[in-house]
């Protein structure tokens, strides 16, 4: 039996916020407790909000509903990002990954608002 798709499994973001995602998973499982609760979790919760936002609003009738999921998913990437700027100031993560993740939520954040319009 073939698996069903969804439509926005389709979208080239989702699979770049999928991407996204396991690079966050790989920062956070190698956090310590003591980062872990207090930035990881955070940057977790961002990174997920960015696929589940994109998932949840392609399917939107209005143009209006649909284009503010896809600004919150935006949105959560940056957040992502100053949490990731926090992580390398504090020695937590590699430059090179560092510089990886900013470019791969640039991409996110460009894509995202190439599907909003006005």
């Amino acid at each position: 039996m073939k698996e069903f798709e969804f439509d926005f499994e389709r979208l080239k973001v989702y699979e770049k916020a999928l991407d996204f995602i396991d690079e966050i998973f790989k920062i956070y499982k190698d956090l310590n407790q003591e980062f872990k609760y207090a930035i990881g979790s955070n940057m977790v919760r961002a990174g997920l909000s960015i696929a589940n936002n994109i998932a949840e609003g392609n399917d939107k009738k209005s143009l209006r509903e649909k284009n503010r999921f896809f600004n919150i998913s935006s949105d959560s990437a940056r957040e992502c990002v100053s949490v990731l700027n926090i992580l390398k100031r504090q020695k937590l993560v590699d430059n090179s990954l560092y510089q990886e993740l900013r470019l791969m939520a640039r991409e996110i954040t460009s894509m995202l608002k190439g599907l909003t319009k006005d």
